[in-house]
């Protein structure tokens, strides 16, 4: 955002706001630039859609700086969503499918998004629907830390799914849930023994 600095500033009349925050009141923009320039500081404009427009007396390139600095802050904590894909044949093996199951898991725990896709070639085309049975329990063995964004759709020859990373809030919930479950099972297992 580019703010009117000194001269820039031609209202007639503006709220002036010092350098320690307290309010100076409502003045000319001559007036406000005498005390700025006294000050040896900047005259910027900081809102200038308030009626009068509001501006403030501050070092202007020690802002920047600091502004440019909490952008920075900003975008170093803020993680870029990537989209990993895993793919996968028709006729995959039992094994093979758990590898590909723990390395799409792997990457929905580091928070990307997974693009599951089955490539047919030459007669399988005929089959597609196995494919499509080999997607759908993919995506239900990944129920607990996924969402399914984009169900699977072929194009051409792939047939694809993209999942996305539940919370974290979501995920404790469910792993609770699935806790609860297992306890209650045991626990019905226990009495069934006993009798």
């Amino acid at each position: 955002m580019n703010h009117e600095i000194n001269e820039e500033i031609l209202d007639k009349e503006i709220r002036v706001i010092g350098d320690d925050g307290e309010q100076l009141g409502i003045m000319s923009a001559e007036a406000a630039m005498k005390i700025a320039e006294e000050k040896e500081l900047d005259l910027v404009k900081i809102s200038p859609m308030a009626k009068p427009p509001v501006c403030k007396i501050m070092d202007y390139g020690k802002y920047r700086f600091e502004q440019s600095k909490r952008e920075k802050e900003a975008k170093k904590n803020q993680r870029v969503m990537e989209v990993k894909e895993i793919r996968m044949s028709p006729g995959i093996g039992e094994n093979d499918l758990n590898t590909k199951l723990k390395s799409a898991l792997k990457f929905l725990a580091d928070g990307d998004r997974v693009k599951v896709s089955i490539r047919f070639r030459g007669r399988e085309m005929a089959h597609t629907h196995l494919g499509e049975v080999i997607l759908r329990d993919f995506a239900a063995k990944c129920e607990e830390v996924a969402n399914l964004d984009k169900a699977p759709k072929l194009e051409g020859r792939n047939m694809s799914m993209f999942l996305s990373p539940k919370s974290a809030a979501a995920v404790k919930k469910a792993q609770k849930e699935a806790a609860k479950k297992q306890a209650e099972a045991e626990a019905a297992a226990k009495a069934g023994e006993n009798k």
